[in-house]
Protein backbone atom coordinates (compact mmCIF):
# COMPACT_ATOMS: atom_id res chain seq x y z
CA UNK A 1 0.00 0.00 0.00
CA UNK A 2 1.30 3.43 -0.89
CA UNK A 3 0.88 6.41 1.33
CA UNK A 4 2.28 9.87 1.86
CA UNK A 5 5.16 9.77 4.30
CA UNK A 6 5.61 12.93 6.33
CA UNK A 7 8.46 13.24 8.83
CA UNK A 8 8.65 15.65 11.75
CA UNK A 9 10.49 18.10 9.50
CA UNK A 10 7.67 18.04 6.93
CA UNK A 11 9.62 16.33 4.16
CA UNK A 12 6.97 14.44 2.19
CA UNK A 13 7.46 11.42 0.00
CA UNK A 14 5.12 9.16 -1.91
CA UNK A 15 6.04 5.52 -1.56
CA UNK A 16 5.75 2.38 0.52
CA UNK A 17 6.01 2.20 4.29
CA UNK A 18 9.64 1.89 5.28
CA UNK A 19 12.08 1.74 8.13
CA UNK A 20 15.86 2.02 8.44
CA UNK A 21 18.52 -0.59 9.14
CA UNK A 22 22.07 0.24 10.19
CA UNK A 23 25.24 -1.68 9.30
CA UNK A 24 28.56 -0.92 11.01
CA UNK A 25 31.72 0.07 9.17
CA UNK A 26 34.61 -0.96 11.40
CA UNK A 27 38.13 0.37 11.90
CA UNK A 28 40.25 -2.68 12.69
CA UNK A 29 43.32 -0.68 13.69
CA UNK A 30 41.37 1.17 16.38
CA UNK A 31 38.87 -1.67 16.94
CA UNK A 32 35.99 0.74 16.92
CA UNK A 33 32.97 1.48 14.75
CA UNK A 34 33.96 4.13 12.23
CA UNK A 35 30.43 4.67 10.92
CA UNK A 36 27.01 3.12 10.44
CA UNK A 37 25.49 3.04 6.97
CA UNK A 38 21.75 3.74 6.89
CA UNK A 39 19.86 1.32 4.64
CA UNK A 40 16.18 1.53 3.73
CA UNK A 41 14.06 -1.53 4.50
CA UNK A 42 10.40 -2.40 4.17
CA UNK A 43 8.37 -2.71 7.33
CA UNK A 44 7.92 -6.42 6.58
CA UNK A 45 11.62 -7.03 5.99
CA UNK A 46 11.75 -6.14 2.29
CA UNK A 47 15.21 -5.22 0.95
CA UNK A 48 16.20 -1.83 -0.42
CA UNK A 49 15.76 -2.78 -4.08
CA UNK A 50 12.24 -4.02 -3.49
CA UNK A 51 11.28 -0.91 -1.52
CA UNK A 52 12.79 1.55 -3.98
CA UNK A 53 11.28 -0.35 -6.89
CA UNK A 54 7.84 0.67 -5.63
CA UNK A 55 8.63 4.39 -5.79
CA UNK A 56 7.55 6.23 -8.93
CA UNK A 57 10.33 8.12 -10.70
CA UNK A 58 8.69 11.50 -10.08
CA UNK A 59 8.64 10.85 -6.33
CA UNK A 60 12.14 9.43 -5.92
CA UNK A 61 13.85 12.58 -4.65
CA UNK A 62 11.14 13.17 -2.04
CA UNK A 63 11.31 9.53 -0.96
CA UNK A 64 15.12 9.66 -0.70
CA UNK A 65 14.75 12.81 1.41
CA UNK A 66 12.32 11.07 3.76
CA UNK A 67 14.75 8.16 4.12
CA UNK A 68 17.64 10.46 5.01
CA UNK A 69 15.50 12.36 7.53
CA UNK A 70 14.34 9.16 9.22
CA UNK A 71 17.93 7.85 9.27
CA UNK A 72 19.18 10.90 11.17
CA UNK A 73 16.22 10.84 13.54
CA UNK A 74 16.72 7.15 14.33
CA UNK A 75 20.49 7.53 14.72
CA UNK A 76 19.91 10.23 17.31
CA UNK A 77 17.23 8.21 19.08
CA UNK A 78 19.53 5.17 19.27
CA UNK A 79 22.36 7.25 20.71
CA UNK A 80 24.71 6.60 17.78
CA UNK A 81 28.23 7.80 18.61
CA UNK A 82 29.84 6.96 15.27
CA UNK A 83 29.49 8.74 11.95
CA UNK A 84 26.26 8.20 10.01
CA UNK A 85 26.52 7.39 6.31
CA UNK A 86 23.58 8.55 4.18
CA UNK A 87 23.07 7.35 0.62
CA UNK A 88 22.51 9.97 -2.06
CA UNK A 89 21.88 9.47 -5.76
CA UNK A 90 24.07 11.60 -8.06
CA UNK A 91 21.14 13.46 -9.53
CA UNK A 92 19.81 14.27 -6.04
CA UNK A 93 22.74 16.62 -5.54
CA UNK A 94 23.90 17.71 -8.98
CA UNK A 95 22.50 21.21 -9.03
CA UNK A 96 19.78 21.21 -6.33
CA UNK A 97 21.27 20.99 -2.86
CA UNK A 98 18.08 20.65 -0.84
CA UNK A 99 19.17 17.28 0.53
CA UNK A 100 22.13 18.92 2.27
CA UNK A 101 19.94 21.64 3.79
CA UNK A 102 17.36 19.07 4.88
CA UNK A 103 20.05 16.97 6.55
CA UNK A 104 21.43 20.01 8.37
CA UNK A 105 18.00 21.06 9.62
CA UNK A 106 17.18 17.53 10.75
CA UNK A 107 20.53 17.03 12.49
CA UNK A 108 20.16 20.34 14.31
CA UNK A 109 16.60 19.50 15.33
CA UNK A 110 17.51 16.10 16.83
CA UNK A 111 20.95 17.25 18.04
CA UNK A 112 22.99 14.89 15.89
CA UNK A 113 26.44 16.42 15.17
CA UNK A 114 26.61 17.65 11.58
CA UNK A 115 30.29 16.83 11.34
CA UNK A 116 29.42 13.14 11.81
CA UNK A 117 27.35 12.99 8.61
CA UNK A 118 28.73 11.16 5.57
CA UNK A 119 27.11 11.63 2.18
CA UNK A 120 27.67 8.39 0.30
CA UNK A 121 27.26 8.82 -3.44
CA UNK A 122 25.78 5.72 -5.03
CA UNK A 123 26.65 4.65 -8.57
CA UNK A 124 23.20 3.34 -9.35
CA UNK A 125 22.42 5.83 -12.12
CA UNK A 126 24.27 7.82 -14.79
CA UNK A 127 25.46 11.26 -13.72
CA UNK A 128 23.54 13.89 -15.66
CA UNK A 129 25.83 16.81 -14.78
CA UNK A 130 29.22 15.75 -13.42
CA UNK A 131 30.68 19.28 -13.04
CA UNK A 132 27.62 20.39 -11.06
CA UNK A 133 27.88 17.32 -8.86
CA UNK A 134 31.55 17.98 -8.14
CA UNK A 135 30.89 21.66 -7.43
CA UNK A 136 28.10 20.79 -5.00
CA UNK A 137 30.27 18.47 -2.94
CA UNK A 138 33.14 20.94 -2.93
CA UNK A 139 30.88 23.81 -1.85
CA UNK A 140 29.47 21.87 1.08
CA UNK A 141 32.83 20.81 2.49
CA UNK A 142 32.68 23.90 4.69
CA UNK A 143 29.82 22.30 6.62
CA UNK A 144 32.15 19.53 7.72
CA UNK A 145 30.44 16.74 5.80
CA UNK A 146 32.44 13.66 4.88
CA UNK A 147 32.01 12.56 1.25
CA UNK A 148 32.17 9.03 -0.12
CA UNK A 149 31.71 7.13 -3.37
CA UNK A 150 29.85 3.86 -2.86
CA UNK A 151 30.27 0.62 -4.84
CA UNK A 152 33.30 1.99 -6.69
CA UNK A 153 33.85 0.09 -9.91
CA UNK A 154 30.40 -1.50 -10.01
CA UNK A 155 28.48 0.77 -12.36
CA UNK A 156 28.64 4.26 -13.79
CA UNK A 157 31.59 6.64 -14.10
CA UNK A 158 33.74 5.40 -11.22
CA UNK A 159 37.05 6.90 -12.33
CA UNK A 160 35.25 9.81 -13.94
CA UNK A 161 33.74 10.68 -10.57
CA UNK A 162 37.10 10.26 -8.86
CA UNK A 163 38.74 12.57 -11.39
CA UNK A 164 36.04 15.22 -11.04
CA UNK A 165 36.24 15.40 -7.26
CA UNK A 166 38.25 13.56 -4.68
CA UNK A 167 36.01 12.30 -1.87
CA UNK A 168 37.18 11.55 1.63
CA UNK A 169 36.25 7.88 1.24
CA UNK A 170 35.90 5.32 -1.54
CA UNK A 171 33.99 2.11 -0.86
CA UNK A 172 35.36 -0.62 -3.08
CA UNK A 173 32.64 -2.73 -4.63
CA UNK A 174 32.07 -6.27 -3.47
CA UNK A 175 33.08 -7.58 -6.90
CA UNK A 176 36.68 -6.57 -6.13
CA UNK A 177 36.54 -7.80 -2.54
CA UNK A 178 35.07 -11.26 -3.08
CA UNK A 179 37.76 -13.96 -2.88
CA UNK A 180 40.55 -11.44 -3.44
CA UNK A 181 42.90 -13.86 -1.71
CA UNK A 182 42.23 -16.40 -4.49
CA UNK A 183 42.78 -14.07 -7.48
CA UNK A 184 46.26 -12.71 -8.22
CA UNK A 185 44.86 -10.46 -10.94
CA UNK A 186 42.18 -8.94 -8.70
CA UNK A 187 44.74 -8.47 -5.93
CA UNK A 188 47.13 -6.57 -8.22
CA UNK A 189 44.34 -4.32 -9.53
CA UNK A 190 43.18 -3.51 -6.01
CA UNK A 191 46.77 -2.97 -4.84
CA UNK A 192 47.26 -0.33 -7.53
CA UNK A 193 43.97 1.35 -6.72
CA UNK A 194 44.72 1.49 -2.99
CA UNK A 195 48.08 3.07 -3.80
CA UNK A 196 46.33 5.77 -5.87
CA UNK A 197 43.93 6.48 -3.02
CA UNK A 198 46.83 6.71 -0.58
CA UNK A 199 48.46 9.35 -2.78
CA UNK A 200 45.19 11.28 -2.96
CA UNK A 201 44.63 10.89 0.82
CA UNK A 202 41.39 9.00 0.28
CA UNK A 203 40.34 6.33 2.76
CA UNK A 204 39.35 2.96 1.28
CA UNK A 205 36.58 0.81 2.70
CA UNK A 206 36.39 -2.84 1.65
CA UNK A 207 32.67 -3.60 1.65
CA UNK A 208 30.93 -6.92 1.52
CA UNK A 209 33.64 -8.84 3.39
CA UNK A 210 32.46 -12.29 4.39
CA UNK A 211 35.57 -14.33 5.19
CA UNK A 212 38.69 -13.72 7.25
CA UNK A 213 41.01 -14.28 4.28
CA UNK A 214 39.53 -11.27 2.46
CA UNK A 215 40.24 -9.08 5.48
CA UNK A 216 43.81 -10.39 5.74
CA UNK A 217 44.48 -9.59 2.07
CA UNK A 218 43.23 -6.02 2.43
CA UNK A 219 45.04 -5.45 5.70
CA UNK A 220 48.22 -6.48 3.90
CA UNK A 221 47.58 -3.57 1.53
CA UNK A 222 47.13 -1.13 4.42
CA UNK A 223 43.32 -0.99 4.34
CA UNK A 224 41.81 -0.76 7.82
CA UNK A 225 38.11 0.02 7.20
CA UNK A 226 35.68 -2.84 6.54
CA UNK A 227 31.97 -3.46 6.14
CA UNK A 228 30.28 -6.80 5.70
CA UNK A 229 28.51 -9.81 7.14
CA UNK A 230 31.78 -11.05 8.66
CA UNK A 231 31.47 -8.31 11.27
CA UNK A 232 27.74 -7.52 11.39
CA UNK A 233 24.59 -7.81 9.34
CA UNK A 234 22.34 -4.74 9.07
CA UNK A 235 20.09 -4.34 12.09
CA UNK A 236 16.63 -2.85 11.62
CA UNK A 237 16.06 0.08 13.96
CA UNK A 238 19.05 -0.96 16.03
CA UNK A 239 22.85 -0.73 16.21
CA UNK A 240 24.12 -4.29 15.65
CA UNK A 241 26.77 -5.96 17.76
CA UNK A 242 30.16 -6.22 16.01
CA UNK A 243 31.81 -9.63 15.96
CA UNK A 244 35.36 -8.40 16.59
CA UNK A 245 36.67 -11.90 17.25
CA UNK A 246 36.20 -12.82 13.57
CA UNK A 247 39.20 -10.64 12.67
Amino acid sequence: MKREIVTDSCVPAIGPDFTIAFQPIVDLDLREVFAHEALVRGVHGEGALEVLGKVEARHRFAFHEACRVKSIEMASMLGMQSRLSLNVAPNDVAGPVECFHTAIRTAERVRFPIDRLIFELTEGEPVADLPALAATFQAFQRFGFTSAIDDFGAAYAGFELLTAFQPDIVKLDRSFVRDIHLSAVRFKIVKGFVAICDELRIKVIAEGVEVREEVDAFRGLGVKLFQGFLFARPGTAMLPHVAWDTA
